[in-house]
């Protein structure tokens, strides 16, 4: 075990050096040992711990660990994460290696907009789901990236698996980032729950919607919740249990069939995001009259619109398989270099071909 500075508050030895963070133990495999100085009197344990250990060790992987035995205080194990820390506290901490990921890694195609040693940046296509679950237990983003970045996740949560900070539906395309450190995993989770409020997150969608907005630009500030059917979600009174506050920006891009009134009229919106809810985009259109086109939960009642519009494009529509929205842009900043990323996608070529039928119009 390495030696330590009986008298050196926080810091006792092992793999830390001072305002340092953990490389996973001590150079020779050991534990990490720390002891607490008067600054931590009242403090609880994960909390104390999660600020010692450094930015890329997050408070619930600290409070997973204390559960699991790793964490010693005088050599005996502590499973209460709430315990306050006393003056002098010898905290000895076991960090084990990462597990394999229990999804399995596929050999998946994936278009890499960026990767580093922290992060990747995908554009993920229509159709392919985020995260294994029900009925969807393979082929999906986390098995692509499983087997794309291999040992080069250090480890989420313990695991070493890809850090997912936020989703897109299943058929919903366009730019996602998605964490490869539990450094990473913390501040872009951080970035998403905060919605971008410190100015550190911007998401802009293009959305195809039925009708044209009354006004060239528009807020939809109503809380979301879930819908009878638990599946989908539905403005609810603010009241409810679950309701959760969600904002959408949008504004008009393009108008399409505006001087044909005996068509079907739509229009190209961008919408930005000041919160980020379950299907929130598709279920603040279509609460405001302008469904996203080709949506199935949200766009029922405007199935028949595609009747009134000339053939190819009634073809087109009809035959379009999913809603037409594409998450185009995503801004953050760098958990490591804290420089600003900005990424694009383009619309995809079917997407961007139903929108072309539109313009003719």
């Amino acid at each position: 075990m390495s030696a330590h500075n009986e008298e050196t508050p926080g810091l006792i030895g092992g793999g830390l050096t001072e305002g340092g963070s953990p490389d996973g133990g001590s150079p020779d495999g050991g534990p990490i040992l720390l002891k607490a100085g008067a600054d931590a009197v009242g403090q609880r344990l994960d909390q104390w711990l999660a600020g010692k250990l450094g930015p890329d060790m997050s408070r619930s992987r600290v409070q997973m660990l204390i559960r699991q035995g790793a964490v010693k205080i005088g050599g005996k194990p502590v499973d209460e994460t709430k315990r306050k820390m006393a003056a002098g506290d010898r905290v000895s901490v076991d960090m084990p290696e990462p597990e394999p990921a229990e999804p399995q890694g596929e050999d998946i195609a994936l278009d890499i907009l960026y990767e580093d040693s922290e992060l990747i940046v995908i554009n993920k296509p229509a159709g392919l789901v985020v995260h294994p679950g029900a009925g969807n237990w393979t082929g999906t983003l986390v098995n692509a990236l499983i087997h794309h970045c291999g040992d080069s996740l250090s480890g989420i949560g313990g695991v070493r698996r890809p850090g997912i900070v936020h989703r897109l539906d299943k058929e919903t395309s366009g730019v996602m980032v998605v964490a490869k450190t539990d450094r990473a995993h913390k501040a872009l989770s951080e970035a998403f729950a905060d919605h971008g409020l410190t100015g550190d997150l911007e998401r802009a969608y293009l959305a195809l919607v039925w009708g044209i907005p009354p006004r060239p630009t528009g807020t939809v500030d109503q809380p979301l919740g879930r819908a009878a059917d638990r599946v989908r979600r539905a403005v609810v009174p603010v009241g409810r249990d679950d309701a959760r506050h969600a904002i959408t920006h949008f504004s008009v891009v393009e108008r399409f069939g505006e001087q044909q009134k005996e068509f079907a009229t739509a229009s190209l919106v961008e919408c930005r995001l000041e919160t980020g809810r379950t299907h929130q985009i598709r279920v603040h259109m279509a609460h405001i009259g302008h469904p996203v086109v080709g949506d199935p939960d949200y766009g029922q009642a405007f199935r028949t619109k595609a009747n009134r519009l000339p053939e190819p494009l009634k073809g087109q529509v009809k035959a379009f398989p999913r809603q037409a929205l594409h998450a185009r842009l995503l801004e953050f900043r760098h958990p490591a270099t804290h420089l600003t990323m900005r990424f694009e996608a383009a619309i995809p070529k079917d997407m961007e071909e139903l929108v072309d039928g539109f313009r003719r119009l």
